[in-house]
């Protein structure tokens, strides 16, 4: 299993449907999906559309959550891996929760004849296993760096004077984090100040981060004009923290924009719309087109390209953010006469 093979013609082998993946075609194919936890509606949105997908396509997906523990899932991953061969998986689509993309258990993976797809997430190491291993083995990832960029236009259009922004981020050995983080920097003018906290990707971590930081005494006083955060449900857990303080002092932070990330449509694209979000940024849910290209790869012994990009998109368009903007500048004028 572990011989080298040419794979410039981006075919596995010509045997492929009569070794490697004979089983496949006899019984149903079987992949594991392995999301960083339950408690965010992107990866709750992910774990749907996976299944989604394998109900259409006729394939078994098993959704399993790592509650955002990085030993747990590299353990959970290696565990199914070492399975018997009668019940181990076909492929393995994977959300990493640490800093790696698990180079180690997708190695394993491979040797043991099972497909290995990386989700929101790219890795030198794909190339190798793609070129030793009889295998599909490629990511689906979000622009994360374009995501950055896209919160960084928002924020201009809402900042066109400048400002402060308070910037809710994801875990700091995040990958994707570090990438939004370094995307709305890029080309962020010096007139915007960012203030950064972190959490842990979901609206229960925000609360707690935002709830402390809120007890430093230079806090609470602190100018701010936006809250973004790298997800809708962290910008909804630093808005529940801000709710909770007294009077005067919460309509100040409420009456601030709040910007997220993921624009899943019964949450964050139902928060823009109902007011409770100023805006976010759709990020497609990718884990059912991992299954569906997944499957394509292990039916017809083609290898898929090794990274499928998914770019992300305003909502609404920066350019309504500046409308909404003048707006309200304006009706603060009148207020004032």
């Amino acid at each position: 299993m572990g011989g080298k093979v040419d794979y410039s013609s981006h075919m596995f082998f010509a045997s492929a449907k009569l070794y490697d993946f004979a089983g496949a075609f006899m019984s149903k194919l079987k992949f594991v999906v392995s999301l960083t936890n339950n408690d965010n509606d992107y990866q709750i949105e992910q774990g749907k559309t996976a299944q989604n997908a394998a109900r259409r396509l006729g394939v078994e997906v098993e959704v399993v959550h790592a509650d955002n523990d990085a030993i747990s899932q590299s353990q959970k991953l290696l565990q199914i891996i070492q399975s018997p061969a009668s019940v181990r998986p076909n492929g393995i689509v994977v959300e990493p929760v640490g800093g790696t993309g698990l180079p180690q258990v997708a190695k394993a993976a491979a040797i043991a004849g099972i497909g290995w797809v990386l989700l929101n997430r790219e890795d030198a190491y794909l190339e190798e296993l793609r070129r030793c291993y009889r295998v599909p083995v490629f990511c689906i990832t979000s622009d994360h760096e374009e995501i950055g960029r896209v919160q960084g236009k928002q924020l201009r259009a809402l900042l066109p004077k400048g400002g402060s922004v308070l910037h809710i981020q994801g875990p700091a050995e995040s990958l994707a984090a570090k990438q939004r983080t370094s995307g709305l920097h890029d080309g962020l003018p010096p007139s915007i100040e960012v203030k950064a906290i972190r959490a842990q990707w979901t609206e229960a971590s925000a609360y707690k981060a935002v709830a402390s930081w809120l007890r430093l005494s230079t806090s609470r006083q602190s100018q701010v004009d936006v809250v973004a955060a790298q997800d809708d449900s962290m910008a909804m857990g630093a808005k529940k923290a801000f709710q909770e303080l007294p009077g005067v002092e919460r309509d100040r932070w409420m009456n601030l924009p709040f910007l997220g990330v993921d624009g899943v449509p019964d949450t964050g694209q139902a928060w823009v719309k109902s007011g409770l979000l100023t805006a976010t940024i759709i990020v497609p849910a990718n884990a059912g087109q991992a299954v569906e290209k997944l499957m394509q790869a292990i039916q017809t012994g083609t290898m898929p390209s090794q990274k499928i990009l998914i770019a992300p998109v305003s909502f609404p368009p920066a350019e309504k953010l500046e409308s909404v903007r003048a707006l309200k500048s304006q009706s603060a004028s009148t207020a004032k006469r």
